[in-house]
């Protein structure tokens, strides 16, 4: 078991690897042309950056959410922007869901409405966070200097230092958490918990914030099999961004916030969950 567990999380933390680089190489490119254009188009894309992210993020692709971590931390993206990746993001959802031959029907109407709640909740948290004035204040500068990168060494060096350190965080947790997942029977608990749906909903949405490709797994394959409704699966879904969480907690150093967010996750999709579950919306 540990050698699969191993050559598992190897095949899907290698897929990271572009990602991230390619994201550090952007934010490197920012910090040493911060008055530069890119930076002035980047700030101009801030308004749109929940609908960006929504769109972007649906493509099944976990690296998305891993390089909008990283973009966050470096004070490049909005909170909405983040949620609405986060949110949009499908893992494995969509591959399992075409696997299974799923009406394309039902696989477009998931997605456009995982989508549409994720710009919603993006511009939604954005609005709230501004009404209360609260800012985003970090910049790229001070994400590099708490990295100590040796960022005077090129952009290309640093960037995939920035890359190796994330990816090796990412690795080791991803490993424990598969572990886990091979022992612990979390299919089992999930099923146990679905017979009613305000006990699946909260539930389910919790198993979708392991930040590990298997959450996604779980959640569509007890859909697939009629064990929770779709407003659960919904809920869990929304929260399930992959290992966008672990890059979080790892680049952007300010845990607070990142719990903070996390909790905001969590409450957002409970509440599309029954939002869903009250309008009998079938997917």
């Amino acid at each position: 078991m540990l050698i699969h567990v191993l050559i598992h999380v190897l095949e899907d933390t290698v897929r990271l690897l572009p990602f991230l680089f390619l994201t550090y190489i952007l934010m490197e490119y920012l910090e040493y042309n911060a008055m530069g254009k890119l930076t002035k188009a980047v700030s101009k894309v801030g308004k749109a950056g929940p609908l960006l992210g929504g769109i972007v993020g649906i493509v099944p692709q976990c690296g998305f959410s891993a390089a909008a971590s990283g973009l966050f931390a470096g004070g490049v993206i909005s909170v909405g922007t983040l949620l609405a990746v986060f949110f949009s993001t499908s893992d494995e959802m969509l591959p399992l869901f075409i696997s299974h031959g799923y009406q394309v029907e039902s696989i477009a109407k998931i997605l456009i409405v995982k989508v549409a709640l994720a710009v919603a909740s993006g511009y939604i948290l954005d609005g709230v966070l501004k009404l209360f004035k609260v800012k985003n204040k970090k910049t790229i500068h001070e994400f590099c200097e708490s990295e100590h990168c040796e960022c005077e060494d090129g952009i290309f060096k640093s960037a995939l230092i920035h890359t190796i350190k994330i990816w090796i965080f990412v690795f080791v947790v991803t490993f424990v958490m598969d572990m886990l997942f091979e022992t612990a029977g979390f299919e089992e608990a999930a099923t146990a918990f679905a017979a009613k749906s305000w006990i699946a909903v909260p539930v389910v949405c919790l198993i979708g914030l392991i930040p590990n490709c298997a959450a996604s797994v779980v959640i569509t394959e007890c859909y697939l099999s009629g064990i929770i409704s779709g407003g659960a699966m919904m809920a869990g879904l929304l929260t399930s961004c992959g290992v966008g969480l672990l890059v979080l907690f790892r680049a952007n150093k300010r845990p607070k916030e990142n719990i903070k967010i996390v909790i905001a996750s969590y409450v957002i999709g409970v509440f599309w969950g029954f939002v869903i579950e009250a309008l009998g919306i079938k997917f």
